[in-house]
């Protein structure tokens, strides 16, 4: 009797641990929230710009995991239909039973604005099975960034276009313009035979013209006083006279 009792026992175990290993093992509890931060709290996708999110992920089994990857991806918001999925970012990261840890997302959109929805799951492992979990499934409003006449971005980029429209500009009027005539100047001839200078005010009368060279005639001026020459002939005169004199008497 006993000996059928164990070996009834025996088959129960054998039985159970064989349906045990048939059977996969039960997915690990693993709670993944997605949010945006507090600066924009309405969920606002910026063309063009980095979009950052925060996921807290939280191991509520006792197994331990290893966090794989964060992926998302964009879908229209009455058909579900899939738009195209956001870059995935590789981790790596093991968590143990009962811990906690946030871990930052980022991806970037150039969607037409308005209304999309936005999906993002993180791929997880434990004892080689991969598991996926959802941790954002909602309605967001994809946005133009705001244009600023101070941006340097934007000022640096013009200044950058109109400096080339320039170039081409001034390229293409020295290509097609026509160039202006120049004027031809007469070359002044040499001089005809040695130069000489009379002195420190000395000059040539060829180079002046006749008209210059004709000077004006002085006009007569009555004065009273003698010059040394006008002294001279006078007393030439007296002693002509005086001889004159002399042989008459």
């Amino acid at each position: 009797m006993r000996f059928q009792t164990i070996l009834g026992y025996g088959m129960g175990l054998a039985a159970f641990l064989q349906i045990a290993a048939a059977s996969p093992l039960d997915e690990p509890e693993v709670l993944a929230v997605a949010s945006f931060p507090e600066e924009n709290a309405f969920g606002h996708v910026v063309n063009g710009e980095k979009n950052d999110v925060f996921l807290a992920v939280e191991n509520k089994s006792d197994r331990n995991i290893t966090l794989q990857s964060i992926a998302g991806s964009i879908h229209h918001p009455e058909t579900n239909a899939l738009v195209k999925n956001t870059t995935a970012l590789t981790y790596k990261v093991p968590l143990l039973g009962g811990a906690k840890i946030q871990l930052p997302y980022s991806f970037y959109s150039e969607f037409k604005p308005g209304d999309w929805r936005l999906n993002i799951w993180i791929d997880h492992t434990a004892e080689g099975e991969k598991y996926r979990v959802q941790a954002y499934d909602s309605i967001i409003t994809v946005v133009e960034p705001e244009v600023s006449i101070f941006d340097f971005k934007m000022l640096s980029t013009y200044a950058i276009v109109i400096a080339l429209l320039g170039a081409i500009g001034y390229y293409t009027y020295l290509s097609f313009a026509p160039q202006p005539k120049k004027r031809k100047t007469p070359a002044v001839s040499a001089p005809v035979g040695p130069v000489t200078a009379t002195g420190a005010g000395g000059y040539q009368e060829e180079w002046i013209p006749e008209h210059h060279l004709k000077k004006p005639k002085a006009r007569k001026t009555k004065s009273t006083a003698l010059t040394s020459g006008d002294e001279t002939s006078g007393a030439e005169l007296s002693a002509a006279e005086g001889k004159r004199r002399k042989t008459k008497k």
